[in-house]
C-alpha cells in the first residue's frame, strides 16, 4: 500500500471501525467449515501471507494494491471501499479484510464468510496473523516456518548493530510533505526494537501514528538516520533529500545515514520486513558515504 493510502487508511480506519474484531468479521471467520479453495484478499499485507505459507493456489482474486507477489490474481477489487457484489462475483468460500466496516454484514448476508485481519501494531500480531492464516487454509506447518524465519532474521539483523549505535534519532519519511510514521506504528516497533528514538513520537497530538512534520521541526530535531519509504513513488534520494533548503545540517545528511527503502515493504507488516531492517542496520553501524557525497571528515 502506498504513503497516500497509509495515511488515509489512518483516517479511515478510525471513522468506519463499526464492528471489533469480536464482532461480524471474526463470526464469519468461525463460519468456515472446510479448507477455503476461493480465497479473496482485500489486503497487500494478508496477499503476501498468504503465498508465503504456501496458500496462493486457494486465491482467486486480490485487491488493487496487492502488487506483490507477481502471480497474485491483481484486480480492481478496493480493500478500503469494497464492492460487495464485485466480491462476490468470483464465489469466494472466504474473503480476508484489514479494514472493517458496514461491508462485512453484506458479505455475511450472501453466505460469504468474512475473515477480519486488522493492520498489526507489532510483530507479534503480524506473526499471529500468519499464524492465523496457516490454520484457516490449512497450511499451518509453512506458516509456523515462516514466521520463524522472520523472528531468525530480524534477531540477527538487531544483533548486528552494537548497543552503542542503538540510540540513535530516526525520522521516517512517508512522503515529501513530511508525513511520518510513530512507534506506535508497525514499522515504529521495528525501529523500537533496534532501540532508535523516533523523532514523530513527540508530534503525533493527533495520537494517528501518522503525524504530518514540518522541515522546520525535522531539522531541528536533528535526526541521526533518515528512512525514505518514498523512494518508488516520489523519487525520493538521499541526493534529493540532501537538497532541501537547510537540511545538509541535519546528522544524518552530513554522515550519509540516509537510505531508502521499499515504499510498499515498509508500508506492510508481511514476511518481507527483514528487508527493511537489513537496509537501516548498515547506516546504524557505521555510516554510508553516498557516491554524490563531498569528500571530507
Amino acid at each position: 500500500m502506498l504513503r497516500r493510502s497509509l495515511i488515509a487508511v489512518a483516517a479511515l480506519a478510525t471513522a468506519l471501525v463499526v464492528v471489533p474484531f469480536a464482532g461480524a468479521a471474526h463470526r464469519g471467520a468461525a463460519a468456515v467449515r472446510a479448507i477455503p479453495t476461493r480465497i479473496v484478499s482485500l489486503s497487500p499485507t494478508v496477499t503476501e501471507d498468504l503465498f508465503a505459507i504456501g496458500a496462493g493456489a486457494q486465491v482467486v482474486a486480490v485487491d488493487d494494491q496487492s502488487n506483490y507477489p507477481k502471480q497474485a490474481p491483481r484486480t480492481a477489487l478496493s480493500g478500503l471501499t469494497p464492492n460487495v457484489e464485485a466480491i462476490a462475483a468470483y464465489h469466494p468460500d472466504l474473503v480476508v479484510i484489514s479494514y472493517n466496516g458496514p461491508w462485512v454484514a453484506q458479505l455475511e448476508s450472501l453466505g460469504i464468510p468474512v475473515r477480519y485481519e486488522a493492520a498489526a501494531d507489532n510483530l507479534a500480531q503480524a506473526y499471529e496473523e500468519i499464524r492465523d492464516l496457516g490454520r484457516l487454509t490449512g497450511h499451518v506447518q509453512q506458516a509456523t516456518k515462516v514466521v520463524h524465519t522472520m523472528e531468525v532474521q530480524l534477531k540477527r539483523v538487531i544483533q548486528s548493530v552494537p548497543k552503542a549505535r542503538r540510540h540513535l534519532r530516526l525520522y521516517h519519511e512517508l512522503d515529501q510533505t513530511y508525513y511520518s510514521a510513530t512507534s506506535r506504528t508497525f514499522i515504529g516497533s521495528v525501529y523500537r526494537l533496534f532501540g532508535f528514538r523516533n523523532i514523530a513520537d513527540a508530534a503525533d497530538s493527533s495520537h494517528t501514528g501518522y503525524p504530518q512534520l514540518s522541515a522546520e521541526y525535522i531539522v531541528a530535531r536533528n535526526p541521526q538516520i533518515i528512512v525514505l519509504a518514498d523512494s518508488r513513488c516520489c523519487g525520493q534520494s538521499a541526493k534529493t533529500v540532501a537538497a532541501r533548503p537547510g537540511w545538509q545540517a541535519i546528522a544524518a545528511v552530513r554522515d550519509h545515514r540516509v537510505v531508502a527503502v521499499d515504499d510498499d515493504v515498509a508500508s506492510r507488516w508481511g514476511p518481507r520486513l527483514g528487508q527493511v531492517a537489513r537496509a537501516v542496520a548498515p547506516i546504524a553501524r557505521e555510516g554510508q558515504r553516498s557516491p554524490w557525497a563531498p569528500s571530507g571528515p
